[in-house]
Order: structure tokens, then C-alpha cells, then sequence
């Protein structure tokens, strides 16, 4: 699984920002491991530095699936960290739900009843 760190203008990017992304997202999505081909996180202040406020950090999160169209959530939070958890929680319910629903049957029966 690749994972891409992108940040904005006004939220500077460090080999520690990048680290931290990496951890939370390997802890989120490990469990998915080949399924999920690439992870891309984007990191933006909402705000900019004109102020700041509540809500105002913003993280993007797009998950790729071999063969599936992409998933993408977001979150806001004050910090950096509540935007990218967030959006991590998000994206993990997301995907147990998104593939559970591709590896369940769907549970009918044929009117030819069971042929195997």
C-alpha cells in the first residue's frame, strides 16, 4: 500500500507530519492490506494564517481499491491530528462496510433452489 502525504500553501509538510500519516494510516487500513493499493492524505487549513479557529484543519482521505472506483471521506478539526484521525475513523468504517458488502453472498436463493 502507497501512501501519499499533500499539503497546502499554508500547512508545512515535515518528514514528522509525513511519519505521523503514514502510522495512523497503516494502523487504520493494515487489516485491508492488498486491497487497497494507494492512500493519499490531504492536509489543509481551512482558515489559512489570516486566524484561526475551531474546525478549521481539514484532511482529505482517498483510498484506492484494486478494481473499485476510489473512496474518499474528510473530517475538520482544530488540529492537525483530530482532522487526520477523523477522517481515518471515517474512511475505516467506510471500507469494512464497502467491502464486507463485496465479500458477503446475497443471500438468495435461486427458484432452482441450491445447485450445488
Amino acid at each position: 500500500m502507497q501512501i501519499q502525504v499533500n499539503t497546502d500553501n499554508h500547512t508545512a509538510g515535515s518528514a514528522e507530519l509525513t511519519r505521523q500519516v503514514e502510522t495512523v494510516v497503516e494502523d487504520a487500513f493494515g487489516r485491508f492490506g492488498g486491497r487497497i493499493t494507494r492512500v493519499e492524505v490531504h492536509l489543509t487549513d481551512e482558515n489559512s494564517r489570516h486566524k484561526t479557529g475551531e474546525d478549521d484543519k481539514r484532511c482529505v482521505m482517498e483510498a484506492r481499491l484494486a478494481g473499485l472506483q476510489p473512496i474518499t471521506v474528510s473530517a475538520n478539526g482544530s488540529t492537525l491530528e483530530q482532522a487526520l484521525d477523523g477522517a481515518a475513523d471515517k474512511l475505516k468504517k467506510t471500507l469494512r462496510r464497502t467491502l464486507s458488502r463485496l465479500d458477503q453472498p446475497k443471500g438468495r436463493v435461486s427458484y432452482a433452489g441450491d445447485q450445488s
